[in-house]
């Protein structure tokens, strides 16, 4: 058990949670002495969790009703102490006796990291958390990236830092961003499904530690409108029988024919999975030329404007190099993101795709023939690639595919055209845990 004696008390309690089609984690809580129970039998859950919208409206579909009922079960190896009493684990989405749900998206993304494995492929994945604090700093007590904006929070990071600690988060750096009391937390790369876990793990440490300081800690691709949005980037690197392919090879930049066509498989699959990246209501506000959310689809070296921009192996990259997916954000369930990501890599290089021309400069310059398609954002658009994807369809499966488009289609049919101002207050602490 991961941060955890073997000793509970009476009042401890363990948390189970999975994320949902919408992005927010849904959850159960169990007397912590009955660990055994939530590892063997689960805690129930309708079927119906995977048609839940940032509202809490439900979604209902054909697949999808009140019928029915799943199981969260969890891995004792995988409790972490939140402190105070509180231990939380991922959960898993399971059928009555014990086999994985096919709505299961932490499943998904174990099968697409099997996939990889199978064709002797490996990958590792480093996570960015942006994140807004709502009642800290005056404006003209902030600068963007400033150091008196982190000094002026030292309080909150000592103390996430020391509850990261607690729960064996892996931390590697924490930052003040460009937008009003924005910060970034970058966790260090791990297994895929490892690495989303930490995800979920990181936002419950960040709320609690916000709402502990008096303050409330924001997810929300864009908290408040005309504002910076967060992102949620993912840096991927990938080994072929243990020897990196983004690096080393003949390649722009060392890539090998391999990694060449990672990048490949990645920019050809984006429009297909915007939906899973950069899907929600407020979403669109974010993806937009200039504020370094890679809609753009190309790829570049150190490029922050390029959807996948190219970290090379140099001494100022210790984990070696690696690919940053710039468009998702924290409205994404990091699984279901994950999984597209990777599974778009595969195909590349099962494919073979040829590696596409490197843009080495802001993408809003070009023009004519040189001028560089952006990623859907229209919901028409968005859904239509979607659902019309027989990668998704290959990589997710129809019950994953099935609930997110049915959520995704109510959340842009309700909020896209009501007042920005309006939606982004009403959803400012949606994703917060």
């Amino acid at each position: 058990m991961r941060g955890a004696g073997n000793d509970f008390g009476p009042t401890d309690r363990i948390v189970g949670s999975i994320v949902d089609m919408a992005g927010i984690s849904r959850a159960k809580v169990l007397p912590a002495p009955r660990l055994s129970t939530f590892v063997d039998a689960g805690a129930g859950a309708s079927p119906s969790w995977s048609v839940f919208c940032v509202d809490d409206h439900l979604a209902f579909t054909p697949s999808f009703s009140v019928v029915g009922d799943l199981r969260l079960r969890i891995d004792a190896g995988d409790v972490r102490n939140l402190g105070d009493g509180t231990y939380w684990a991922p959960a898993c989405l399971t059928e009555q006796d014990g086999t994985p749900s096919l709505a299961c998206t932490r499943d998904a993304l174990r099968r697409v990291t099997a996939r990889l494995e199978e064709s002797g492929l490996s990958a590792r994945t480093g996570h960015e958390i942006e994140f807004t604090l709502f009642d800290a700093a005056t404006a003209d007590e902030w600068s963007a990236y400033g150091l008196n904006a982190v000094l002026a929070q030292t309080d909150f990071f000592a103390r996430l830092l020391a509850a990261a600690a607690t729960a064996e988060l892996p931390i590697e750096q924490v930052h003040a961003e460009a937008g009003l009391n924005q910060f970034e937390v970058s966790l260090a790369p791990a297994d895929p499904v490892t690495a989303a876990d930490d995800v979920v793990l990181a936002r419950a440490l960040i709320s609690r530690t916000a709402r502990a300081q008096g303050m409330r800690a924001s997810f929300s691709p864009m908290p408040v409108a005309g504002g910076a949005g967060n992102g949620a980037h993912q840096h991927v690197s990938f080994a072929e029988d243990d020897r990196p392919i983004l690096s080393g090879g003949p390649g722009p930049h060392g890539l090998t024919a391999a990694g060449g066509a990672a990048v490949a498989g990645i920019l050809r699959a984006l429009p297909e999975f915007t939906a899973v990246l950069a899907g929600s209501a407020l979403s669109h506000l974010r993806l937009r030329p200039g504020m370094w959310s890679g809609v753009s689809r190309c790829w570049g070296l150190e490029n922050r404007e390029a959807a996948v921009r190219l970290c090379t192996d140099t001494a100022g990259n210790p984990h070696g190099a690696n690919l940053e997916i710039k468009p998702v954000d924290p409205s994404a369930n990091p699984y279901l993101s994950g999984a597209a990501i990777l599974g778009a890599a595969h195909d590349g290089i099962v494919g073979a795709f040829p590696l596409p021309d490197e843009v080495s400069v802001d993408p809003a310059n070009l023009a004519g023939a040189h001028a560089v398609d952006l990623l859907p954002t229209l919901p028409s658009d968005v859904l239509g690639a979607f659902e019309s994807s027989a990668l998704a369809r290959d990589l997710f499966g129809p019950l994953i595919v099935e609930a997110l488009a049915a959520v995704k289609r109510y959340e842009q049919a309700e909020y896209r055209d009501k007042p920005v101002d309006e939606v982004a207050q009403r959803f400012r602490y949606a994703w917060t845990s």
